[in-house]
Order: C-alpha cells, then sequence, then structure tokens
C-alpha cells in the first residue's frame, strides 16, 4: 500500500519567508541605519531590538486568536503592515518615523510569522513544511546580503522585506478563512494548552538558546576585523560563505526529516554550536575565524528546523509553535546587547566560553523535552504511547496490514468484548470489565 502523496503548502512557505525575513536580514538593517542615519551602534542596535520586540509582541498576542480571526485575514493584515512600516521607514530619514515604521512592520512581521506557524503545526509533516520555510528564507535573505554592499542607502533591507511582502499578497488567497482544529472543549473559552509544563521549558529554553546565538551574531564583525585582522571585505566573503553552507544545512535537514527523532538533533546539533561559538570567539585568524563561522551557520538551521518541529509537535493548533517562537523573537532581540557587554567587560573568548557554557547547560531541558514528547520515531508496525510507557506495542507480522500508524498522542479506543453466546454486547460506559471473566450463568 502506498503512502498518500504530501502536497507541499507553499503559501504558508510564502508566509513563513515574509515573516522571518526581518530577523535573518537584522545585521545589515542595524549598519545600514548606524551608517545612513548617523546613530551611534548603540542607538541603531535599540531600533533592531524595538523590531524584534514588536514582532515577538504580536505572536503573544494573537497565538490564541488565529482560529477566531481566520488566517487568511491575520495573514493579510500582518502583510499589510509590513508593507506600511517597512516601506515608510525605508523612505525617510526622520528617526522618530523610521522607529515608528520598524515598530509597526515589525508587528506585520510578527502577526506572518504567528498565521504561518500556526498552519505549519496543522500539517501532517510540519518538520518538512518549517525546513521548506528556512531554506526559501536562508536564499532569499543570501541574495539581499549579496545585493545591499552594492547599493547606497539606508533602508534597502526595510524595502526588501516590504516588497516581499507585496509579492506575497496573492498567495493568501489560497490560506482558508479559518483555522481548523479540535472543538473546544466547553463554553467557557478555548481549549486549554497540552503539555503545558514540556512548552514553557522549552520556551524559556529557546529564549536563552536565541540570545546567545545572536550574542555572537551581533559582534562577529567586530571579531573578525578586530581579533582576526581580516578586512571587511574578507569578512564579508566570509559571511557569504557561511550563509551558502546554511542553505546547504537546511537541505540536510530536510533530507534527514524524522529519522534521527528529534533528541539527537536538537541536543547534539546544540552541542557542536557551543563548540562553534567558542572557536569563532576565540579566533585571531582567517582560517580559526572562516571555520567557526561556517560550522556554525551550517548546524544552527538544522537545530533550528527540528526545534520548530518540536513546537509544532506539542499543540496541533500551533499555539506552542507561536509562543516558543516569540519567546525565541525576545532573545534575538535581547543578543546583539549581551553580546556587546559581555565582550567589552571581558573581551571576546571569554564572551565564546560564557555562550557555549550556557548553551550546554540549555541543550538539557531541549533534549528531556523532546524525549519525553516522543523524540524516537514512530517505526511501520508499531504503536507507542506518548511519553514512553512500554505498553500498547505491536509488532508487524506477516499479514498484519499496513495501514497508517495511528497519530502519537490520539485518543485511545474503549475494547468491548463481543459475548459468543448471543447475549447483547453491553451498553459503552457500562461494560463492567469483571464481568469478563466470568462465564455464562455465573453469578
Amino acid at each position: 500500500m502506498f503512502a498518500p502523496r504530501t502536497t507541499t503548502p507553499w503559501p504558508l512557505v510564502a508566509l513563513f519567508t515574509a515573516g522571518y525575513l526581518a530577523p535573518y536580514l537584522l545585521p545589515t538593517t542595524v549598519g545600514r541605519l548606524e551608517r545612513g542615519l548617523d546613530l551611534t551602534a548603540t542607538q541603531a542596535g535599540a531600533v533592531g531590538s524595538a523590531l524584534l520586540l514588536s514582532s515577538a509582541t504580536a505572536g503573544f498576542l494573537l497565538a490564541s486568536r488565529v482560529e477566531r480571526a481566520g488566517a487568511r485575514t491575520l495573514a493579510r493584515l500582518g502583510l499589510a503592515l509590513a508593507v506600511l512600516g517597512y516601506g515608510a521607514a525605508a523612505l525617510t530619514t526622520a528617526v522618530p518615523a523610521v522607529v515608528a515604521g520598524v515598530l509597526v512592520g515589525g508587528f506585520g512581521s510578527g502577526t506572518a510569522t504567528t498565521v504561518a506557524a500556526t498552519r505549519i503545526a496543522a500539517q501532517p509533516d510540519p518538520h518538512r513544511a518549517s525546513t521548506l520555510g528556512l531554506l526559501s528564507v536562508s536564499a532569499l535573505a543570501g541574495v539581499v546580503y549579496l545585493t545591499v554592499p552594492h547599493l547606497p542607502g539606508h533602508g534597502l533591507t526595510l524595502a526588501a522585506i516590504a516588497l516581499t511582502a507585496v509579492a506575497v499578497w496573492p498567495l493568501t488567497s489560497r490560506l482558508p478563512a479559518g483555522t481548523p482544529g479540535p472543538r473546544r472543549t466547553g463554553t467557557d473559552g478555548p481549549a486549554r494548552l497540552p503539555h503545558l509544563r514540556s512548552g514553557l521549558v522549552l520556551a524559556g529554553a529557546m529564549l536563552l538558546w536565541s540570545l546567545a546565538q545572536n550574542a555572537l551574531w551581533g559582534v562577529s564583525g567586530r571579531i573578525g576585523i578586530g581579533q582576526a585582522h581580516l578586512s571587511e571585505a574578507t569578512v564579508g566573503v566570509v559571511f557569504a560563505v557561511a550563509l551558502g553552507t546554511g542553505l546547504l544545512g537546511v537541505v540536510c535537514a530536510g533530507a534527514l526529516g524524522p529519522r534521527l527523532g528529534r533528541a539527537l538533533p536538537i541536543g547534539g546539533g546544540t552541542v557542536l554550536i557551543a563548540g562553534c561559538i567558542a572557536l569563532t570567539a576565540s579566533a585571531t585568524d582567517l582560517v580559526g575565524f572562516a571555520t567557526g563561522e561556517i560550522a556554525w551557520n551550517t548546524v544552527y538551521p538544522v537545530v533550528l528546523s527540528y526545534l520548530i518541529g518540536l513546537a509544532a509537535s506539542l499543540d496541533p493548533r500551533g499555539r506552542w509553535a507561536v509562543l516558543v517562537g516569540s519567546a525565541a523573537s525576545l532573545g534575538t532581540a535581547a543578543g546583539p546587547l549581551t553580546g556587546s557587554v559581555l565582550s567589552a567587560q571581558a573581551g571576546f573568548p571569554v564572551m565564546g566560553a560564557v555562550l557555549g557554557a550556557g548553551l550546554l547547560l540549555v541543550a538539557l531541558p531541549m533534549t528531556a523535552v523532546a524525549l519525553h514528547t516522543g523524540g524516537r520515531p514512530l517505526l511501520p508496525g508499531a504503536v507507542r504511547r506518548r511519553g514512553g510507557h512500554p505498553a500498547a506495542v505491536v509488532a508487524a507480522a506477516p499479514g498484519t496490514p499496513t495501514g497508517g500508524v495511528p497519530e502519537i498522542g490520539a485518543p485511545e479506543q474503549p475494547v468491548v468484548e463481543i459475548p459468543l453466546d448471543g447475549t447483547p454486547a453491553p451498553a459503552r460506559g457500562d461494560y463492567d470489565t469483571a464481568a469478563a471473566t466470568r462465564g455464562p450463568g455465573t453469578p
């Protein structure tokens, strides 16, 4: 029997790209604002942090409202805000107007990301959909990184985000008017968040995980120029190559899919990232700097794709995917400031050691969540309860039907024994399991 072919959710991939592009372009956006508007490094970084905080706010506010408002309506609202905000910020040189435009655009990006994450969580294979989204946004960001240095202007990256939102708009017609999900459990409000403890642990860990990544990313240029003694052009080439290997990492993540489960890629990948950060921060020449940056950018999107898939698996309505993503945005916003403070106080090598040690600690709870919520893939012919309980294991044997495997965490069907003496079967809910041991005529 052949498995049904999965249709690629291209509208969601495009919406994911439009929402995630702003964080991917943050380093060059901040640099352009600093040079084009004559801002200090701290002021430009604060504008970038405001963008990400606005995006995270949208996620926290809308995580449980996508179903009620409708995916199509919210997606179009987010794209419209992105076009209006980023477009206005790109066309003006007045700092207050730029800040206001960035805040509006950031909320639009967060809204688009919220809708995309919610809908991706409802897909049959959320890991595949999120991997395609990361591949798309990485490729588009690479084009911008290679194009922007050759053009003048402070708002080129902001204009690129706005134009992307315009291009994605027509695809929103293929989104549903409402987000399908489980029925509400009562009339008092929406269903409770499942896996509350695991979701909170994952959200907190993702905040720190993202903070460490972006703490290094925010000062990588200074490490290459000031400590490794490289020219700005050479550092740019290293970044371009690293972004290309990041695309390779996303492709590999898509090819692997769930074969390794989630615990190994998340835990082992985070340990590798910790080593890459320490290597980059202590680099004093081209070899060390390039090796650390390229290896880091190769592993980072792989781990991120599995983390997105893990968050999506916690709730089929996508609320944990949105909340965890918003927590990651908070970490992203605080990352550059953290890297600047640590490097100024203790130097780049110590900063790298502190960030690496923090990632090693964060790897433990993230791996525990992946294991607790079914990090190991199901094999055809085997059914295993969520949480790892060894009961209810059915092994395939010759002649066993090979239909679809029940979804992990699906509610179990009641078992009712049918009497063979011709008496009617007991009604559902009234069956006495002790009666199964009594034969006909037994009192």
